[in-house]
């Protein structure tokens, strides 16, 4: 008695490993059909089957879509089956993405971040008068903050003014200001706050069962 065995190496390369083996011959077959009736039916068919073995898709818009584009793929593009939406082209599917653009500007203040600019410039929008002070002593406070996060755990306002009039180009300078920033004590308390644990347990003191036994004795 001999067996014919199959080996995945010698099997067909599968283009969507996830639909499985069945799936794919299911595909190769819908290419064989001679006519278009059949082929149409049957392409619908196994779109159902391919929907039941993701169901997750059925969360994604358009999914039924995505399904048709998939089935088209895993015929080579081979597949003359009419379809409700338009068909994938392989051109379409090989294209190179566009590369994506990375800023190439960086600040010496990294410890900052890219928010605090973008605040400096919403500052330097401001007409000059309370709100713009405000919000700039604002800016200097979280500043302070960050400062105080990433690098150590003191600093002088006069070095967050520096870094400020540096940031805004000379165009916000607090140096000579009468008002000072928030205590770093406060910032610091702030910080440790919001990292410790606030849930609390209960000690339940254990009940003394020698003495019960004793009294019962």
């Amino acid at each position: 008695m001999t067996f014919d065995l199959e080996y995945n190496s010698e099997r067909p390369l599968m283009i969507i490993p996830e639909y499985g083996r069945h799936v794919q011959k299911l595909v190769n077959h819908c290419i064989a059909l001679e006519s278009i009736e059949e082929r149409n039916e049957m392409a619908k068919a196994i779109v159902d089957v391919m929907g039941n073995l993701q169901p997750h898709l059925r969360d994604v818009p358009d999914f039924k879509h995505k399904l048709w584009d998939q089935l088209y793929i895993m015929s080579d593009f081979k597949l003359d089956a009419k379809s409700p939406y338009p068909q994938p082209s392989k051109e379409e599917l090989q294209e190179k993405p566009e590369p994506l653009a990375y800023p190439k500007s960086t600040s010496k203040y990294r410890y900052y971040g890219k928010n605090i600019q973008t605040m400096i410039d919403v500052a330097l929008s401001w007409e000059e008068g309370d709100m713009r002070e405000a919000l700039v002593f604002s800016i200097a406070n979280h500043m302070k903050k960050c400062y105080l996060n990433w690098n150590k755990d003191t600093v002088d306002d006069d070095v967050i003014f520096k870094h400020l009039l540096d940031l805004s180009d000379g165009n916000l300078d607090l140096r000579n200001s009468e008002e000072d920033l928030s205590e770093t004590k406060d910032l610091l308390k702030k910080r440790n706050s919001q990292g410790q644990n606030t849930t609390k347990t209960t000690y339940k003191k254990p009940h003394n069962n020698q003495n019960k036994n004793r009294k019962r004795q």
